[in-house]
């Protein structure tokens, strides 16, 4: 997959990691950038074509696949944080950070699969989390949403691999987004997660991971629990 000529569409482009995704590829020469939002008219990057998209709702995914019928990269970056813990937290914010994260993806998979196909096979990118991976007391809700849009990831890989579509993960830990605009931590520069990314993508990776904090999380996966959550101990009172 060639960045320069492509014709890419990214979701949930109005701001944060997705405003640079929009950027950045029109900086490396794609031919067309959709940037999508609920409110296109938040879109202000210059050479980008704005498109209505509500990754929740499945009447405006078609809509947008309708729209966007030239498309050979495709950048499911729209995400919703809540949180929430999972056995105190609010059940209906635990749903949309489900719905937004797990099942708004694959909406736009399923959409957009097709259109792929048409076009040759092209690409699609996952923005996960290392969340993925582990979970954190406050944000447990959004990790599990994120484990299960990797799982996903892992599936439609294997579905779309008859129609030549390179299906992709990007994990990253804490990037300087207005997500993570709250918490006082050492924090990822976007402009290098996305610059990663689309090297990834290039290079034909199916994973791509980020930073030292991710690498780190997914080799402390092959080890005792403990190596993860320290915390909890596995002894019995």
């Amino acid at each position: 997959m060639q960045i320069a000529g492509s014709t890419a569409l990214i979701t949930g482009a109005g701001r944060g990691l997705g405003r640079h995704f929009a950027q950045a590829l029109l900086d490396r020469g794609a031919a067309k950038v959709y940037a999508t939002a609920r409110r296109p008219g938040s879109i202000d990057i210059a050479g980008v074509t704005p498109l209505a998209l509500d990754v929740t709702d499945p009447d405006s995914v078609r809509a947008a696949a309708a729209a966007a019928p030239d498309v050979d990269l495709l950048v499911n970056n729209a995400g919703l944080a809540a949180y929430t813990d999972l056995v105190t937290g609010d059940l209906d914010d635990i749903r949309r950070e489900m719905e937004t994260n797990f099942f708004g993806p694959l909406h736009v998979v399923r959409a957009f699969a097709p259109v792929l196909a048409g076009n040759g096979g092209g690409a699609i990118l996952n923005v996960l989390s290392v969340l993925s991976w582990i979970s954190y007391q406050g944000s447990a809700g959004y990790a599990a949403a994120k484990a299960a849009a990797w799982s996903m990831t892992n599936g439609v890989r294997l579905e779309l691999s008859a129609q030549r579509t390179q299906v992709a993960g990007l994990v990253m830990a804490s990037t300087d987004t207005d997500m993570m605009a709250g918490f006082d931590v050492p924090k990822n520069d976007p402009a290098d997660v996305v610059r990663a990314a689309l090297d990834g993508i290039e290079a034909g990776e199916i994973e791509i991971i980020a930073d030292a904090d991710s690498i780190a999380t997914k080799a402390a996966l092959a080890e005792h629990p403990s190596a993860l959550y320290p915390a909890v101990s596995t002894e019995r009172v």
